[in-house]
This record gives structure tokens, C-alpha cells and sequence, in this order.
């Protein structure tokens, strides 16, 4: 008579108490991304129980101990998502070598730390989501993830809607490949329009230079949503929290 054979073992499930990368853990608790915080460590304003950290391969059970520019790093906290109305000639970077002014200026006191979702230009302003949690940052990013991103661009020249309507197959300017750009003139006065582009992509100045391959000069560009949420009547330099309600139904939806 043979012996059963031992039923196989499952793998071992993964902790939440497993050391992981430090910047990970910072970007959980809402320091910053994770290639922000590898700049960091590279500054040197990372340390670990007065260490000053000189590598971001370090791996870590919690953040006790940890510091960045001399203070504490708190505990993550649920994750939090902002509309941000971002004016026309902010910078969206922390810091800016040239001194010129960023988001960070314009947020109002009081709010946690947080990093913006994607990036708008110098020149573009409207609706930046913030969020104190880079694994929504990362996720929200990511073009596999299809997040929607609307925008109203006032450029100036001759285009027709069938010119527009083209750009729903996709189209590739200078070796670059740009996805399915949903487009609509919205109305025009004399050689100026207003045109309406959606898209899941948002590579760098995709509507800028899709818009210019066109032969258009764009004069003002306005992000008006992302996903669900949209800009509205918020006024330039403010913010509104996502109730906790709609932030957790909005990432069940998400690829």
C-alpha cells in the first residue's frame, strides 16, 4: 500500500511586518514618490536613528528611527486625495534650482505632506490631484491603469473636426507614439478655438506638441478633469478634499 503523499505547501504569504525597501515605506507614509525619495538619500537628508542614509537599496520593518531633514517621519495615515486648482506659471516640483515659484508655494497652510499626480507644465494650470500616498500616486500614473485626462486648449489656426477626429487612432510625431486622443472643437471665433481632448496617457506636453504638430499655437491650456474628478468652480490656488467615501470607491475601479 503506498503512502499518501504530503499535500503541497502553500507559499508563504507575505507579512506587512517583512522588511521592505525605505522607499517604499517613505512613500506609503506620504514623503514623497519613490524616485523622490532615492534624490533624497542622494542629498543626504535621510537618516536612520542620526545616521545620515547612503543608499535606498536599505531595507527597514518600520520607519522608527528614520528621519528626513531632521524630523521624525510619522506613521502612515490613510490615504488622502486632493483637487488642487493650479494657476498658470507655478512650477509642479518641490523645489526649483532657478527659485522660481512651485505648487508648494501656492498650497494653502495645514495641509499633510502630499505629491501631485502626474504634472502640469509651467504654462498649464487647472485641476492637480494631490495625495499623501505614493502607491495611489504610482497607480493613478500608470497609462496600463486608464485613467482619463481632460483638457481645453485655446489655440489659434485653421483646423477642421475632421482633422480632430483622426487623432482617435492615435498618432506618432518625431518616433513618438501617442494613444487615442478623443478631440473636439468646441466653438471657434475667427482663426481662435476652444478645443476639448481627452486622453488615458498624458505623456510630457502631449497636448502642446500634438496640438502644434497640427499646426496650431496654443495660447492657454486648462486640465479640467482627471478620472472622475473635475475642476469646477474651484478657484485658482485652491483645494478640495475628496471625501473618503468616493476616494475608496474611485480605487476599486481602478486596473
Amino acid at each position: 500500500m503506498e503512502t499518501p503523499m504530503p499535500p503541497p505547501k502553500s507559499p508563504p504569504s507575505k507579512s506587512s511586518k517583512e522588511p521592505q525597501r525605505i522607499a517604499k515605506l517613505l512613500a506609503r507614509a506620504g514623503v514623497a514618490s519613490r524616485r523622490e525619495v532615492e534624490r533624497m538619500i542622494e542629498a543626504g537628508r535621510i537618516a536612520i536613528d542620526g545616521k545620515i542614509l547612503d543608499t535606498p537599496a536599505t531595507l527597514l520593518k518600520s520607519l522608527h528611527g528614520v528621519t528626513v531633514d531632521g524630523a521624525a517621519v510619522a506613521q502612515p495615515i490613510p490615504a488622502k486625495l486632493y483637487c488642487f486648482h493650479k494657476p498658470a506659471g507655478v512650477l509642479t516640483t518641490e523645489r526649483d534650482p532657478k527659485g522660481r515659484p512651485t505648487i508648494y508655494d501656492k498650497l494653502p497652510k495645514g495641509l499633510p505632506r502630499v505629491m501631485p499626480i502626474g504634472r502640469l507644465d509651467l504654462n498649464t494650470e487647472g485641476l492637480l490631484l494631490l495625495t499623501n500616498d505614493g502607491g495611489l500616486k504610482r497607480q493613478m500614473e500608470l497609462p496600463s491603469s486608464g485613467v482619463e485626462r481632460v483638457y481645453r486648449a485655446r489655440a489659434f489656426g485653421p483646423i477642421t473636426q475632421e482633422q480632430l477626429e483622426a487623432l482617435i487612432e492615435g498618432i506618432t510625431i518625431d518616433g513618438m507614439r501617442y494613444g487615442p486622443i478623443d478631440a473636439n472643437l468646441e466653438r471657434r471665433t475667427g482663426r481662435n478655438q476652444w478645443i476639448e481632448m481627452k486622453l488615458a496617457e498624458g505623456k510630457n506636453r502631449e497636448v502642446r506638441r500634438v496640438l502644434e504638430h497640427l499646426g496650431l499655437q496654443v495660447s492657454r491650456l486648462i486640465r479640467t478633469a482627471y478620472g472622475p474628478f473635475a475642476l469646477g468652480d474651484l478657484a485658482k490656488g485652491d483645494v478640495l478634499s475628496i471625501r473618503q467615501h468616493d476616494l475608496v470607491k474611485f480605487r476599486q475601479t481602478l486596473k
